[in-house]
């Protein structure tokens, strides 16, 4: 397939997903190149190694204080078919828990991913990618107050709050999304990723009580990333993100050099230095270390919208991620070269 009919089928594919109505916020992060499953099944296996594993976290709006958690760990590899070296094939699983306020409103899922990757040329590799997955949404009562329980004089903890509810309110549904990306790799430190996807595309209802009829609307996500390599020690890397879900839309704006200090082989040492900015107000210095396979990252958002102003000064909260690659040694004839993330 030559290159310009690919870029005319991601455009129809593209356009598709377009359609999808998009409306209540998912988990996000602000490097959220380094949590590619989140964004996009169809980076599944898209790293130069054979065995991936990855942990993020992020922790933010304590000083309100209505604590902000978030943890994922994922877990991907490449598959190589035995008569043809034209496409490959990538798999995973992806782990997400995010816990928010008082309540522990709370969102658990466990999914698994899939993507094939056509090798169209040597430069150019289109991928298709799907998620499935179970999970589950829920809240505790059992630290909230009510105006039930003021006596007029005191507030009495033991008092009855008159509320209907149970102390622990759960509902369980069902995770899907689709995804598309397109790369152009021109070596192992010049390369453009760019793609689209789709999660939430059999919309779930996940409400706690049936006359509700709430469903969680589609989530539509363009992610960008460029890594061009500017002289034998220096690269700079660009990412661009724009979320869509319901009334809520987010871009993300970062980029950052990632500085060689060491390339001999089994001692390489790389340090990263970046600046992002986040459209919902907030700015957010990137410091990353990279040792062989061995990768950490960490970020801190300063939020300088109108609420944290008055509350928190501009603070805004931590960003971590953990990267560990396995490389399997294979023979010359299945080897496959892929960019470094």
């Amino acid at each position: 397939m030559k290159p310009f009919k690919c870029f005319k089928i991601l455009l129809i594919i593209f356009s598709f997903f377009t359609l999808f109505s998009v409306k209540a916020q998912d988990l996000h992060y602000s490097q959220f190149y380094n949590s590619p499953q989140n964004i996009n099944p169809s980076l599944s296996g898209i790293f130069n190694g054979d065995h991936r594993f990855i942990g993020s976290m992020r922790d933010q709006w304590r000083f309100v204080p209505v604590p902000w958690f978030t943890f994922s760990g994922s877990y991907d590899r490449k598959f190589y078919p035995k008569k043809s070296s034209k496409y490959f094939i990538g798999g995973g699983v992806l782990l997400n828990h995010d816990r928010q306020g008082d309540s522990k409103l709370n969102l658990s899922s466990l999914s698994a991913t899939g993507a094939y990757h056509r090798i169209l040329t040597q430069n150019h590799i289109v991928s298709g990618g799907i998620q499935l997955g179970f999970a589950t949404r829920g809240f505790d009562t059992r630290a909230l107050t009510w105006d039930k329980q003021w006596t007029g004089d005191a507030f009495d903890p033991n008092s009855q709050s008159f509320e209907d509810f149970k102390n622990l309110e759960r509902v369980s549904f069902m995770e899907s999304g689709v995804g598309i990306n397109y790369r152009y790799q021109r070596s192992a430190r010049t390369y453009v990723d760019a793609g689209v996807s789709a999660l939430h595309i059999v919309k779930p209802s996940t409400a706690f009580y049936s006359k509700d009829g709430i469903k969680i609307p589609s989530r539509l996500t363009y992610a960008l990333q460029a890594n061009v390599k500017l002289t034998q020690r220096v690269d700079a890397q660009a990412h661009i993100l724009h979320q869509t879900q319901n009334e809520y839309n987010e871009t993300l704006l970062s980029g950052l050099a990632k500085i060689y200090l060491s390339q001999k082989r089994g001692k390489e040492y790389q340090i990263h230095l970046g600046l992002g900015y986040r459209t919902a107000g907030s700015y957010y210095p990137t410091l990353a270390l990279q040792y062989n396979q061995y990768y950490a990252s960490v970020s801190y958002d300063i939020d300088s919208n109108g609420f944290n102003n008055i509350l928190g000064n501009g603070r805004g909260g931590p960003e971590i991620h953990f990267r560990y690659i396995i490389s399997n040694v294979k023979p010359l004839n299945k080897f496959k070269n892929c960019p470094i993330y």
